[in-house]
């Protein structure tokens, strides 16, 4: 692997290592944050081909949707909507709520969305 895509996976990487328990990003999102904005794509390869030894919390890690993208039914879905839910995350007809889960660096969303607890 070159040096150069070894650093854009290591940017991702970080990003994903910093959502909270209890939260989501999605991969548009991972990627904006890594500076790679309209990267998504990547943000889901660099997860396939991450380390083990990372302990990166992929499972919250959603679509734009706040859907799972994994095939529903199949086991990385259970798994992923399993390790959610253990962390308190909520479902609404399939997606995760992403108004009270999802992670954002928008000051007027911080400011402004209606309080989690």
């Amino acid at each position: 692997m070159a040096d150069t895509d070894r650093k854009l996976l290591e940017r991702i990487w970080k990003e994903v290592a910093r959502i909270p328990k209890g939260q989501v990003a999605s991969y548009g999102g991972i990627a904006r944050r890594a500076g790679l904005p309209r990267r998504a794509r990547l943000v889901g390869h660099a997860l396939k081909v991450a380390p083990d030894g990372l302990r990166l919390p992929w499972h919250r890690v959603v679509n734009a949707r706040g859907a799972i993208s994994f095939p529903a039914g199949s086991r990385p879905y259970r798994l992923q909507r399993e390790k959610l839910e253990e962390e308190g995350v909520r479902f609404r007809n399939g997606r995760v709520d992403l108004a009270a889960h999802e992670v954002t660096d928008d000051l007027d969303a911080l400011l402004w969305r209606p309080r989690r607890d």
